[in-house]
C-alpha cells in the first residue's frame, strides 16, 4: 500500500514515524521530522510496521546531500551513517530533544545541560572493523546481511583512512577468506557487483589509530576505546571536574572499568582505595600492571548477581560509584545499591539512552538525585547519543 503522510517524529533508531491511512505508526529510513513523504508500506515481518520511502514530497529545511556515496537506505547501501542526510545541527537538535522527552517521563524539570557536538562532524573515528570475504572490504548494509564494497569512508579519521587504502591494495586475499562449515551459504552479486548477499560470518579486520598503517587486527576485536578521541577527552575532564569537588580520602569504585579509560582519572584525583571491576581477565591484569595509584583491579561479573554478593566484602565501604557500562546498561543496580550503605555520589557514564532511564529509576528509587545530565555526540551522522549524569543520594 502506498501513500502520503507527514512524518511526525523519529524513532530511537532513527528512523522517522508516519501513521497510514489505517491508523498505523509504520517505521521509514531516510526521512526527517515535519516532512511529507510519499511511501510504500512493507509487509509486516515483526511487530512493528515498516515502510520504504518513494519519494520526498516537502523536504524538512535541514535536508541536505550526503556527502557520502555509499550513503543510503536499503540493502544497497552503507548503514554506517544514517543521518547524512541533514545538517549537523539539526541532528544535535534531534538528539537533545529525545532526550529531554525520555528523561521528562520520570524526572520532571530534570537538570539537563546543552549536548556537547563533537569538534568534527567528519574524520573524528579513531577505529573501525571492515569486514571481508577475501574478494573485497566494507561494511555491511543497512538491515541486512549485504556486504557492500568501499573504497573511503569520511568518518574515519586522517590515518584509518590511509589504513583502509593500504589494506585495499592487499585484495584479493585468501586470508580473509571466512572459513569454516558455517560459512558455506549460497551467495548472490549485483549487477553493479558492490553487493553480496551472505548469510555467513565475515573475516572481521579492525583497525585503530594504535596501529602502524596496514596493520590489521584478524577476527580478533581489539580492546574496547572510545571511538571518538576529542569527545573521549571530554568526558574524562567532566568526571576530573567532578572527582574535584568531591572528598579526595573518599572510597571510589569503579564498574565496567575495561583497559582503564577512566581509571587513569580517578586515580589521579584520589587518595583512598580505587576498587575497579571488569570481566575481561586480560584487561584486569593489564591494569593492575600498570600499577597506578590506589587502584586494585577485579574481575567479577557485573550481570550476575552472585558474583556481585561475592564481591560486596571488597566494596561494602564505596563513596563513590563510576560506571560506563555496555549497552544493556547496568540491569543490577537496585541489587548493587543494597550492599552499599555508605553510597553518596554517582557517576553514570551511558551509551545508550534506554537502559540509562531504566537504570536511573533504579536509582531514585534507591533515594537519589540526578544533579546533572550531560548529552554528548560521540558519532556525528548517526543517531546515537552519549549522557554523563550524576546523581547524590538525598
Amino acid at each position: 500500500m502506498k501513500f502520503e503522510a507527514q512524518v511526525r517524529d523519529l524513532a530511537s533508531d532513527g528512523r522517522g514515524i508516519v501513521v497510514s491511512p489505517e491508523g498505523e505508526s509504520c517505521f521509514v529510513a531516510g526521512v526527517w521530522r515535519g516532512e511529507t513523504v510519499y511511501v510504500e508500506k512493507r509487509l509486516k515481518k515483526s511487530k512493528v510496521a515498516e515502510a520504504k520511502l518513494l519519494d520526498v514530497i516537502e523536504a524538512s529545511d535541514a535536508r541536505r546531500d550526503a556527502p557520502c556515496r555509499y550513503h543510503g537506505h536499503g540493502q544497497r547501501y552503507c548503514g554506517g551513517c544514517a543521518w547524512q542526510f541533514v545538517s549537523y545541527d539539526a541532528q544535535l537538535e534531534a538528539k537533545q530533544q529525545r532526550i529531554e522527552q525520555q528523561i521528562a517521563r520520570i524526572i520532571e524539570n530534570a537538570p539537563i545541560k546543552q549536548i556537547k557536538a563533537s569538534p568534527e562532524e567528519w574524520a573524528y573515528r579513531n577505529r573501525a572493523q571492515l569486514k571481508s570475504d577475501g574478494q573485497v572490504l566494507g561494511f555491511e548494509a543497512s538491515q541486512s546481511h549485504a556486504l557492500i564494497e568501499i573504497t573511503d569512508c569520511l568518518v574515519l579519521s586522517d590515518k584509518n583512512r590511509k589504513h583502509l587504502q593500504s589494506l585495499l591494495t592487499r585484495l584479493p586475499n585468501k586470508e580473509w577468506q571466512p572459513k569454516g562449515k558455517h560459512h558455506k551459504t549460497r551467495q548472490k552479486v549485483r549487477s553493479n557487483g558492490r553487493v553480496k548477499f551472505s548469510r555467513k560470518k565475515w573475516t572481521t579486520l579492525d583497525i585503530d589509530e594504535s596501529l602502524d598503517i596496514g596493520e590489521v587486527s584478524v577476527n580478533q576485536r581489539l580492546p574496547f576505546q572510545q571511538a571518538n578521541t576529542a569527545q573521549n577527552s571530554y568526558m574524562q575532564e567532566w568526571l576530573r571536574d567532578h572527582l574535584l569537588t568531591l572528598d579526595a580520602t573518599q572510597e571510589i569504585l569503579e564498574l565496567f572499568c575495561g583497559s582503564g579509560n577512566f581509571t587513569d582519572v580517578i586515580s589521579a584525583n584520589a587518595k583512598a582505595c580505587i576498587r575497579a571491576i571488569e570481566l575481561d581477565e586480560r584487561a584486569v591484569s593489564a591494569l593492575n600492571a600498570r600499577q597506578l595509584a590506589g587502584v586494585k583491579a577485579l574481575t567479577g561479573n557485573l550481570f550476575d548477581e552472585a558474583a556481585i554478593e561475592q564481591l560486596v566484602p571488597e566494596i561494602k565501604n564505596t563513596n563513590i560509584l563510576v560506571l560506563d557500562p555496555p549497552r544493556d546498561g547496568f540491569k543490577l543496580m537496585a541489587a548493587l545499591l543494597k550492599n552499599l550503605p555508605r553510597l553518596e555520589t554517582v557517576f553514570y557514564i551511558s551509551c545508550d539512552l534506554a537502559s540509562f532511564c531504566r537504570d536511573t529509576r533504579a536509582l531514585l528509587e534507591a533515594g537519589f538525585e540526578m544533579q546533572e545530565l550531560q548529552p554528548l555526540d560521540l558519532f556525528p551522522q548517526t543517531p546515537h547519543v552519549e549522557t554523563l549524569a550524576c546523581f547524590k543520594r538525598m
